[in-house]
């Protein structure tokens, strides 16, 4: 049942990264506001934007809770040091990914190749996301970290 484990894990660590995310934008540490470039992909209206990010986010997610119990069930071992080496695969990989696959789809976001006329909505992430602030790459790897860490360890308990 190490699955329940790994989606609780998953529901609360979504959360703490989404308001780590939250509170290091509030705390002038960051510029990226998560829900509203998820968001952005579905509406152009930044309340509905925002609801629909958060919501992204949290599927997301539990999604991702769902690879780590594969990744823990292929292994036989579960636990919070093994969810941290992890939350460091899953923190460089979606940092990577973001970088190129966000602009390719994102119907609000710039691209290398946007031009004036086009007016985008946000910009482009970046290698890592570091286009919203050097010190983004830093949070939002630390916080990856934690997500992994919180769902090894819940699914170590069940």
């Amino acid at each position: 049942m190490m699955v329940w484990g790994a989606l609780a894990g998953g529901a609360i660590g979504s959360v703490v990264l989404a308001s780590g995310v939250r509170l290091a934008a509030e705390l002038g540490w960051t510029r990226i506001d998560l829900p509203l470039v998820l968001g952005t992909i579905f509406t152009e209206r930044r309340r509905a934007a925002v609801l629909a990010g958060y919501l992204a986010h949290f599927v997301n997610g539990l999604l991702f809770s769902l690879l780590y119990a594969a990744v823990f069930a292929a292994v036989g071992h579960a636990g919070w040091l093994f969810g941290l080496a992890l939350g460091a695969v899953q923190a460089a990989g979606v940092g990577l990914a973001v970088d190129v696959v966000l602009p390719a789809i994102h119907p609000r976001m710039g691209t290398p190749w946007s031009d004036a006329a086009e007016t985008p909505l946000l910009e482009p992430p970046g290698f890592l996301l570091a286009n919203y602030g050097r010190s983004t790459v830093i949070v939002t790897s630390l916080l990856h970290l934690a997500f992994g860490t919180i769902v090894g360890g819940f699914a170590a308990m069940s």
